[in-house]
């Protein structure tokens, strides 16, 4: 028991990594609470305005490098790490994957949004891991967090060993390349920290070089105002016309710069059936996902990321992509189910529809603002 018993640190972490491994994660590390060197990076961002119209990030500030700020008490942070490539993924999947981005006419969805919600997922698992410690140590103070409250995930993923912070700004790792989540333990224990892995990315510079938009602005430096995956998920009002072409067929986040990672040729799969992919979420025909009604758009993507976007950000995104499918090639039934959505209730769809529209094969150039990358 934790009161009246002296905690033996290193035992416990060790048991904490077996306890985590049987819930599904691939790693558990422990970090401190002094994120103090985080500061000036996390407020120069800000400073800069790459956070976007993510203005949650601002109003939160420095409460993100203070997890005692956080939680009054927090004297350790769990971090764990989940890997989410699919069981039946195969070998090659890299390429694979980078070729979707050369059939047009079907919508792409990042690979970690394809199945289950993750924040789900990794939210459960972390409440039973942390249910599992009190089972050791006795009724202690916890919270668990993944993707969801003011922390610096990448910071304390480092910082306790899950990989480096790759030229990303994702956590990468030399056993396991950048294809995870994590999520954290805030806890009121002392314990020992686990050793940070050092940087491993050298002289390759992959990963700014592939980036569409050009959003990796430098290594470990995000200007996430350019970057498809906040642009197609965060970004709530029109996507900037600049940014149009260069989404392509992406319609929920972007993979690029992981895809081209030579880390990730050894990102391990995922030993859970919740990221399997789901049905409609890879190859589908863009032109049949126009034609979601918001009832089967609810019914699914019900329990999935996507559905956090809502039915009126997902038509847009899908616009955008079947403008520049048209830009490639004419499509017939493409253009048909686009008309259909000119009399939408929705302002935001229909500036989007009738620029798909006008993105014609015949009008491909970088001059019309319709040439794809």
């Amino acid at each position: 028991m934790r009161l009246g018993a002296q905690i033996d640190g290193p035992s416990l972490v060790a048991a904490i990594g077996q306890w985590g491994r049987e819930l599904g994660f691939s790693q558990i590390g422990v970090a401190g609470v002094d994120l103090s060197e985080a500061e000036p990076g996390l407020l120069q961002w800000l400073s800069n305005g790459w956070h976007g119209e993510m203005a949650y990030m601002q109003a939160h500030g420095l409460k993100r490098a203070r997890p005692a700020d956080l939680v009054p008490g927090t004297l350790s942070v769990v971090t764990a790490r989940m890997d989410y490539l699919p069981a039946a993924t195969p070998e090659g999947w890299q390429a694979i994957e980078l070729a979707r981005l050369d059939r047009p006419r079907e919508g792409t969805v990042s690979l970690y949004a394809r199945g289950r919600d993750y924040h789900k997922v990794l939210r459960q698992r972390l409440q039973k891991l942390a249910d599992r410690i009190a089972q050791d140590i006795g009724p202690f103070g916890h919270r668990v967090f993944t993707d969801s409250a003011p922390v610096l995930e990448v910071e304390l993923g480092t910082r306790s060993g899950q990989g480096w912070r790759g030229k990303h700004t994702l956590a990468l790792s030399r056993d396991g390349g950048s294809m995870y989540f994590l999520g954290e333990i805030y806890i009121d224990v002392a314990l020992p920290t686990t050793t940070p892995e050092s940087p491993h990315c050298g002289t390759c510079t992959a990963c700014i070089e592939a980036c569409p938009t050009g959003a990796i602005v430098g290594p470990q430096r995000l200007d996430a105002r350019r970057c498809i995956s906040y642009l197609t998920i965060e970004h709530a009002g029109p996507i900037p016309l600049e940014f149009r072409p260069l989404i392509a067929n992406r319609i929920y986040g972007c993979d690029d710069c992981q895809l081209v990672c030579p880390w990730n040729k050894y990102a391990h799969r995922s030993t859970l059936p919740d990221f399997d992919p789901r049905e409609g979420m890879t190859g589908a025909l863009l032109a049949d996902l126009l034609r979601w009604s918001e009832e089967e758009f609810l019914r699914r993507t019900e329990g999935s990321p996507i559905r956090r976007i809502g039915h009126e950000r997902w038509l847009r995104n899908v616009a955008v992509a079947a403008g520049n499918a048209l830009a490639k090639e004419d499509d017939v039934d493409l253009r048909g189910a686009l008309q259909a959505l000119r009399g939408h209730a929705s302002d935001l769809v229909r500036e989007h529809v009738e620029w798909a529209l006008e993105c014609r094969a015949d009008a491909a150039s970088p001059a019309s603002g319709t040439a794809l990358r």
